[in-house]
C-alpha cells in the first residue's frame, strides 16, 4: 500500500506566530482590550481561529461577541498573514526531498481561505493543501487527514505536526505521528500527550519518516 506524508502548517512548516500575535493584538486593540504576549498566543494556537480569539479575549461580560471579534481578526489576518511569516530554516529543502519519496499534502486548522494562499505563496501551489471549512471539521477530528489522503491517492500515511492537537489527530485517524520540536510546543508537552516519535531538525525528517515506514 502507498504511504503518504501529511503535514500540519503553523509551527510545522511555517513560522506564523508573529503574524498571528499581531492579528490577535490588532483585534484586541480594536475593542480597547489588553493585548497578549507572543508566549500567551503560542499557547492559544492549534485549535483553529475561533478558539484562538476565544482564548485571547479576557473572558468578561464586556467582551465583544465572539463572532464579531473573530470577523475582525479574520479580516485583518487575511491581508497581514505574510508580513513576518516564513518557512522554518531547512523546511523547503526537506519538503523537496520528502516529495521525491512520498506523496505529500498539508492539512491545517487555519481557515481554508488563509491556508491555500499561504501554501501557494511559500510552496508554489503544487502541494495539495486543505484548511478548516464548513465542510471539513477542524483537527483533532480526523476528517482532514482522510480528505488529504484521498486527495493524494494514498491508503495510509504518517502525520507530521508540532502540537498535542496533531498527536490527537493522528490517534483519531489511526495513523502514526511524527512530532517536530521547532514549533509551538516543547518535547515535554508533546510527550505528556502521548507523542513517541520526534524530529529536531528538518534535515533529519526524511530519514525519520523512512524509519517509521520501515518499522510499520
Amino acid at each position: 500500500m502507498k504511504t503518504g506524508i501529511l503535514f500540519d502548517l503553523d509551527g510545522t512548516l511555517l513560522s506564523t506566530l508573529e503574524d498571528l500575535t499581531d492579528a490577535v493584538n490588532y483585534t484586541l486593540n480594536f475593542y480597547g482590550l489588553p493585548t497578549r504576549t507572543i508566549e500567551e498566543v503560542r499557547t492559544f494556537v492549534g485549535y483553529g481561529a475561533e478558539n484562538l480569539i476565544r482564548y485571547a479575549l479576557p473572558g468578561k461580560d464586556t467582551d465583544p461577541a465572539l463572532a464579531e471579534a473573530l470577523a475582525t481578526y479574520q479580516a485583518y489576518y487575511a491581508t497581514h498573514s505574510r508580513i513576518k511569516t516564513r518557512p522554518y530554516d531547512g523546511i523547503l529543502a526537506a519538503l523537496d526531498a520528502i516529495a521525491r519519496e512520498f506523496p505529500i499534502a498539508i492539512v491545517s486548522n487555519k481557515p481554508d481561505i488563509a491556508t491555500k494562499p499561504l501554501c501557494k505563496e511559500y510552496f508554489g501551489g503544487h502541494i495539495y493543501a486543505l484548511g478548516e471549512s464548513a465542510s471539513c471539521p477542524r483537527k483533532p477530528a480526523p476528517d482532514m487527514v482522510y480528505q488529504g489522503m484521498a486527495a493524494i491517492g494514498v491508503d495510509k500515511c504518517i502525520y507530521v505536526g508540532d502540537s498535542e492537537v496533531d498527536v490527537q489527530t493522528a490517534k483519531n485517524a489511526g495513523v502514526p505521528c511524527l512530532s517536530v520540536l521547532w514549533g509551538f510546543r516543547d518535547k515535554a508537552c508533546l510527550q505528556e500527550h502521548g507523542a513517541t516519535h520526534f524530529c529536531d531538525d528538518p534535515a533529519n525528517m526524511l530519514q525519520k519518516l523512512k524509519e517509521m515506514v520501515s518499522n510499520g
